[in-house]
């Protein structure tokens, strides 16, 4: 889609979601003046509010959520602001929303609802008019439990919208680092002659969490680490270091490299995995509870997952790629490190030769590091002593002046303006989920069951193993 949304309507409008990012990435956008002076956000929900409550509700979301110095053009922004009541199960009222949007302008909708409602609310949605040629949706995860559930989803969704008109969020994707991974592979002739398996060893991929269930109880336990974290966000890390360079910044072309990926995965064995959950420990200077206990049952619900994945295609063939993810781990950290492979000789005998390492640091921090071998400094009778030192790029002060944006941003912005290149498209989702599937039934015929860990580790030693039996180390 081309055209930029005249209205962007909200559902989920008073929930948590909408309190930490979409609200405050809304009111960034209006004060950085990136979305039109005539955009019109309306708000729904099951609560009764009157549009002077909503603004209220909004000004004390983004008092809590949103840096001062972000807050600049607050009321002007508020003043963009309306509600609507809705309950969305029930078909009466959308003929009201329909008035309060004018079904007649182009209309962005973003679905911050469970995913039980968006059944009834896309038809809700279309007989009330809003499912137009103008209209656009999108989806906020999660978009399934497995590939049956997603196709059903993205049945209901494609009943009234084509796909160019849908628009499946992963936050990752507006994380700043994680677009720069694009930027770094295809604007720079260095690493794209190098990014195969004949100069790459490996890649890893750590999604480490130090938080355990927080207010995710229900959900988690249903879904676990694999299903959470590795079926949407790590393969999209996955597949944008692996894809094959698109033909242009375009979304279908990007997308149709990303798929190709996913598709070229190889089955896990149950060697190749392992799962884990965590018991009570230390964590952030703090004792912490074991997952069961914080549940208050017992649970088989892997807390932690390490895979060795395979790219079955010519230029990934031999490189394992290592996945791990968890809750209650070390630190918090998201990071993606290619390590490369050795020098093929050296002319140093004495000296102790490192491969060189790329680290894209996604979050907390933004950084890209490269580690080189260089000499050390100083007079020697014979010889030169080399130490590996790193480059260091950390993003902030690279580009100094800039804000951190949230990720919502981003996506909220390429929503409104129509631009789908950092959206999931539909049969990336299903290749994830027949990935991710096989992998929960090797584990099902196998028997697998989570091994524990202590909190405040780096998860079960059987991770471990995993990696150094192919003389691989974890990066920590």
């Amino acid at each position: 889609m081309t055209s930029k949304a005249h209205t962007l309507l909200l559902f989920g409008a008073t929930g948590d979601l909408s309190q930490r990012m979409l609200l405050p990435s809304l009111c960034a956008l209006h004060t950085d003046e990136l979305i039109a002076e005539d955009l019109r956000i309306v708000g729904t929900a099951r609560s009764p509010m009157t549009d002077l409550e909503f603004r209220n509700f909004a000004r004390d979301a983004l008092e809590k959520y949103m840096p001062a110095e972000r807050r600049g053009h607050m009321a002007d922004f508020l003043g963009r602001l309306s509600y609507q009541q809705l309950d969305v199960t029930s078909p009466e009222g959308y003929e009201e929303l329909a008035a309060k949007v004018d079904a007649g302008e182009d209309l962005a909708i973003f679905l911050s609802t469970a995913p039980s409602l968006f059944k009834p609310t896309i038809e809700g949605l279309q007989k009330a008019g809003l499912a137009g040629e103008g209209a656009r949706i999108s989806l906020e995860k999660p978009l399934g439990s497995d590939l049956a559930s997603s196709c059903a989803i993205n049945d209901a969704v494609a009943a009234a919208f084509p796909e160019r008109r849908i628009f499946r969020i992963d936050h990752y994707l507006g994380k700043e680092t994680v677009q720069n991974l694009l930027a770094l592979r295809f604007a720079n002739l260095l690493f794209e002659p190098l990014w195969r398996s004949q100069y790459i060893d490996h890649v890893q991929i750590t999604v480490a969490e130090t938080v355990g269930l927080e207010s995710r109880v229900d959900f988690y336990d249903d879904a676990g680490a694999l299903r959470d974290m590795v079926q949407n966000h790590m393969l999209q890390l996955l597949a944008l270091v692996a894809m094959e360079p698109p033909g242009s910044f375009d979304a279908d072309a990007v997308r149709d490299e990303k798929v190709k990926v996913l598709r070229a995965l190889r089955p896990v064995s149950a060697e190749e995995s392992v799962t884990g959950q965590y018991r009570g420990g230390a964590s952030s200077g703090a004792i912490v509870p074991g997952y069961d206990e914080e549940l208050g049952r017992d649970s088989n619900t892997e807390t932690f997952v390490a895979l060795k994945a395979h790219v079955d295609n010519w230029r990934w063939r031999g490189v394992p790629f290592y996945l791990r993810t968890g809750k209650r781990l070390h630190k918090r950290v998201t990071e993606i490190l290619v390590q490369f492979r050795q020098v093929p000789h050296s002319i140093f005998p004495d000296a102790r030769m490192k491969a060189n390492q790329l680290l894209i640091g996604i979050q907390p921090e933004e950084n890209i590091s490269m580690t080189l071998m260089a000499k050390v400094p100083g007079l020697e009778e014979e010889g030169m002593t080399l130490r590996s030192v790193p480059l260091d790029i950390a993003m902030p002060d690279a580009f100094t002046g800039k804000h951190k944006r949230i990720a919502y941003e981003r996506l909220l912005l390429d929503l409104i303006n129509g631009d789908q290149t950092l959206f999931v498209r539909r049969d990336e989702v299903e290749a994830q989920w027949r990935w991710v599937d096989a992998i929960r039934a090797t584990w099902a015929k196998e028997g697998v069951t989570p091994k524990t860990y202590n909190a405040g580790s780096w998860g079960p030693s059987a991770a471990i193993a995993l990696a150094e039996r192919d003389g691989v180390s974890w990066h920590e």
